[in-house]
């Protein structure tokens, strides 16, 4: 069998720019998305040494009884920037890869509560791949808005189709998350750039965050057209010490 050795990021954003993961997530909470999520993209800071690649076993943590995948888009910048403006950003995109956030929700649930996170609810793995495509090979589906392309994104566990939605359905384009994340700040080679949850792309929206969640043995896939199909099993869960 190949192995596939993922990517080593230096650091790692996710930013939260498809509006209808986002209206869906505030619904489950009984609330209206909050107005400041229209004024800027916002994205928080992952674990960089939590990183998986195709085929993968995705350990299952001894703390939560809720874990979840989230299918995303990510891109891998090629060149360092500071202070970008949204026109000027994929110049300095190396290409685009996928991209799942696994999630434990029980905690994240009880992080965001409190006013920081997620924390605990997402540091335990984070999977990106299988390969890195380039924009040159995405120009015939590029459309009027930097760094956004119209590829098809699908969700798979246990080869039954959950979850399906568009990178074009992005509210933030990639642009705008980059002259964000820039702000004052040098991005640097190697670093990568999540898009947050497509629309329908996990089961906290599927199941209005009461489950059924993933189990061990379950085999989650994630496809993007042009990029591949980015696949893990659920590992055993791991005893508490």
């Amino acid at each position: 069998m190949r192995h596939y050795e993922p990517i080593r990021p230096t650091t790692l954003r996710d930013f939260y720019a498809f509006e209808g993961h986002v209206k869906t997530a505030n619904q489950n909470r009984g609330r209206d998305v909050p107005a400041e999520w229209y004024e800027f993209p916002v994205f928080y800071y992952n674990n960089p040494y939590a990183i998986y690649g195709h085929d993968d076993v995705i350990p299952y943590p001894a703390y939560t009884q809720a874990l979840d995948y989230e299918l995303e888009i990510a891109c891998v910048i090629g060149k360092a920037g500071i202070n970008l403006k949204p026109e000027d950003a994929e110049d300095y995109i190396f290409g685009f890869t996928i991209f799942n956030d696994w999630s434990a929700r029980d905690i994240q649930r009880k992080e965001m509560k409190v006013g920081l996170g997620p924390a605990k609810g997402k540091d335990f793995a984070k999977s990106l791949g299988p390969c890195i495509v380039t924009l040159d090979e995405l120009a015939n589906r590029q459309t009027d808005r930097p760094g956004v392309y119209d590829l098809d994104m699908v969700a798979r566990v246990n080869g039954v189709e959950r979850s399906r939605g568009n990178m074009r359905d992005l509210y933030w384009s990639f642009g705008q998350m980059l002259a964000r994340a820039s702000e004052e700040v040098w991005l640097q080679p190697g670093d990568v750039i999540g898009s947050g949850t497509v629309g329908t792309g996990c089961l906290l929206e599927l199941t209005r965050g009461e489950g059924p969640w993933l189990r061990p043995g379950d085999v989650v896939e994630l496809e993007i057209e042009r990029i591949g199909v980015l696949r893990n099993t659920i590992g055993e869960k791991r005893a508490n010490s």
